[in-house]
């Protein structure tokens, strides 16, 4: 309770005065809550991982990685469509089907033309397009796992800074990064069959006990196939954060990071898989929506995996960099 010579003093304050005294009070009430909450270990954390995740440019590598995966589709592509064109070359009765469709379904007969030149050009330089691609797509596949792993390791080492041992020769960092690739495509090999397979077999499991008509067992089926799909998340991140960057953080962070990470990826691919049809159905969506939604779908799985590697180094307060330079 305020004291009888502030009571006398009270009706004295201008209301400018009086303003100034009720915001002190409120901003030393903010500041009393904010050093409180600070002080709740798991919000301490994830003010750190922020404050690491902000000073060392978390969002700026965040875009470059975004730039990568994109750059990295071209290739992609090029090697899609040789595979296309041997698979076209091979069945002449398809290839036929192909064009006589798009000759009746395009009115405009330039179009028409242009889409039929390519398959051609798709069916007669296959092997040439092919190797193109299938070069292509290593060198840019293993510049794409180079660049992630550094932004990784920028966000991991205690210092910021590469250690004299960490710089390697480039014919060695390339053997690493190919091998990389690899491990990588076998990951995702791994994760995307395990969700694959997981899913058919719930699905057939529910349909031969007959009890897809149950309407409270949907709940429990969804919850299933999102746990499964989390923890197949779960391990390729665990070889991102893990193996990829060749350091080794304390395994307890290493396995709440990656949990969260499993997570947060999950949340990102329901969040776009509700986004992305709303976007097409707009006419500017209709030309640039998969564009944007494939590069907000690269930006935001760089932006996590960044925060998580944060998030791991940061498990324990450590001093400042500065400290531990001048040690």
């Amino acid at each position: 309770m305020p004291s009888d010579h502030e009571n006398r003093e009270q009706p004295n304050r201008t209301p400018l005065e009086k303003g100034l005294h009720h915001s002190k009070k409120a901003l030393s009430m903010t500041i009393r809550i904010g050093n409180a909450l600070r002080r709740i270990p798991f919000i301490a954390h994830f003010i750190r991982a922020v404050q690491r995740f902000d000073d060392r440019m978390g969002s700026q590598f965040g875009a470059a990685i975004t730039y990568f995966s994109f750059l990295s589709l071209i290739p992609i592509l090029m090697l899609s469509f040789a595979i296309a064109g041997f698979v076209l070359a091979s069945n002449p009765d398809l290839l036929a089907r192909l064009i006589n469709g798009i000759a009746n379904s395009i009115s405009d007969p330039s179009l028409a033309n242009t889409l039929k030149n390519s398959v051609d050009t798709a069916v007669n330089q296959r092997t040439t397009v092919g190797l193109t691609g299938l070069a292509i797509a290593l060198y840019s596949g293993m510049n794409w796992v180079g660049n992630l792993r550094k932004a990784i390791l920028a966000q991991s080492r205690d210092v910021w800074e590469r250690d004299h041992e960490d710089k390697e020769k480039i014919h060695s960092q390339y053997i690493r990064d190919f091998f990389s690739l690899f491990g990588l495509l076998f990951a995702l090999v791994v994760t995307l069959s395990l969700t694959s397979i997981a899913g058919s077999a719930q699905a057939t499991i529910v349909r031969a006990l007959g009890l897809e008509g149950i309407e409270w067992l949907h709940p429990a089926w969804t919850s299933i196939g999102m746990a499964i799909s989390v923890s197949a998340n779960y391990l390729l991140f665990l070889w991102i954060l893990w193996i990829l960057p060749r350091h080794r953080p304390e395994r307890k962070a290493l396995f709440k990071g990656t949990l969260m990470a499993a997570i947060g990826f999950e949340v990102i691919k329901y969040i776009m898989t509700m986004m992305l049809p709303r976007l097409a159905s707009s006419p500017s969506g209709a030309a640039f929506g998969s564009v944007i939604g494939l590069m907000a779908f690269f930006y935001f799985f760089a932006r996590l995996t960044l925060f998580c590697a944060a998030w791991i180094a940061t498990a324990k307060e450590t001093k400042p960099e500065s400290l531990t330079r001048e040690k």
